[in-house]
């Protein structure tokens, strides 16, 4: 109790005589500030784990190259030496995921440690998360490849598929954790440069390689993921060619194509998991639209043809996220219990529209949830390294 409430003080005065945010960052870091310190101190010395520490004899790459893979496909019952069959939205726990649920890891302590240096302006905290940064992305050593050749495999039938291009969603608040240590001085030229480089040579590889193409071109929450995590690594190098072409996708691809008019993704709803993958979906358009937020244009007031809207989106999806016995569509199959978590989708739309009632909602809801499930398809987990400041470097 007694550092519970020091902590509280400790981060009051930081707000207080060291911090220049505004009252939207003040009153959320409120809510969240607590948890964080207590965090970011259990992991502070931590040793970071990355796809080297793991292997699997399924996978055709090499010791630094991520594998996964897809989650719905088993093993056939009639055929048990054959390829693996698809029975959508049942996850098979056999599937090997120790590389998927590595980087679960590295997104959430990098950006957990972070939102603590953020809040505390503790050095400990940001060469916590540069240990974990330089392991991952600069380590001959331990370092992950720029690709994701060998994602979402399926035995004896592919060893790597474009759909799995969406495991590294995982990895938008790592290159979002490495803009805040940047902006804040506390990356080295050297290690800035190699580790700019790393996401510049991801991204060529996922705007050009087939796999990369194929995902882009997915008319659900996939397609939606490839152009986040494009425009997120995109705004940490400086390639404004691929910002402005993320801005035009999401403008005359992603919401008129997925929204219906009254707000909803009838391709989400269609799935066996409606429910989650609604709100995942959403999450991330509203986490696009942030990210590409200008003080010039300000995407939420967007609204493209058939008269669609992130702002329709998040109206849509609201009543069911304030309460989830009304919605009127099938139970999700696996995790239905376990939702809704805060959404950030909430959150960044009432920063943008100043809307107190789904900031409200917001705030009631789990931050920190426990299930693994529920955790990776929430990947925007560290609202703090998003709303801080957000839209000043960004002005083009």
């Amino acid at each position: 109790m007694i550092k519970t409430i020091l902590i509280s003080l400790l981060v009051t005065l930081s707000w207080t005589y060291g911090l220049t945010q505004n009252s939207f960052f003040k009153k959320t870091a409120s809510v969240l500030a607590n948890k964080i310190i207590q965090q970011a101190d259990a992991t502070l010395f931590e040793k970071p784990i990355t796809v080297t520490a793991y292997s699997s004899e399924r996978s055709k790459g090499g010791k630094h190259d991520f594998f996964s893979e897809g989650d719905y496909w088993w093993p056939d019952s009639l055929h048990p030496n054959g390829p693996y069959i698809q029975r959508d939205g049942l996850t098979n726990p056999q599937n090997f995921t120790a590389h998927r649920l590595a980087m679960i890891r590295f997104s959430k302590v990098v950006g957990n440690l972070t939102s603590a240096y953020i809040l505390t302006k503790n050095t400990k905290y940001s060469k916590a998360a540069m240990g974990h940064l330089k392991a991952w992305l600069l380590d001959t050593a331990t370092l992950m490849n720029p690709s994701l050749l060998y994602g979402q495999a399926i035995t004896r039938k592919v060893s790597g598929r474009g759909i799995g291009i969406i495991d590294m969603i995982q990895m938008v608040e790592v290159a979002q954790s490495v803009s805040v240590l940047e902006k804040s001085g506390l990356i080295n030229n050297k290690d800035i440069s190699e580790i700019k480089n790393w996401f510049t040579q991801y991204l060529k590889w996922v705007t050009t390689h087939s796999y990369g193409i194929d995902e882009r071109e997915a008319k659900n929450n996939h397609g939606t993921c490839w152009v986040m995590q494009v425009a997120v690594f995109a705004k940490l190098v400086g390639d404004t060619s691929l910002l402005s072409y993320c801005n035009n996708r999401f403008k005359t691809v992603l919401l008129p194509s997925q929204m219906a008019p009254n707000g909803s993704f009838p391709l989400e709803i269609k799935r066996t998991k409606p429910y989650g993958y609604s709100l995942f979906n959403l999450d991330a358009m509203t986490t696009l639209a942030s990210v590409l937020s200008t003080q010039k244009e300000n995407l939420f007031d967007f609204v493209g043809t058939g008269n669609v809207s992130i702002k329709k989106g998040i109206e849509f999806m609201f009543p069911f996220i304030a309460n989830k016995a009304s919605w009127p569509y099938a139970k999700d199959v696996m995790y239905f219990d376990e939702w809704p978590v805060a959404p950030i989708s909430l959150l960044f739309g009432s920063k943008a529209t100043n809307n107190a009632g789904w900031f409200d909602t917001w705030k009631k809801l789990e931050h920190f949830p426990t299930n693994e499930e529920v955790i990776r398809n929430t990947p925007i987990r560290n609202p703090l390294i998003w709303i801080n400041n957000s839209l000043e470097k960004n002005t083009k």
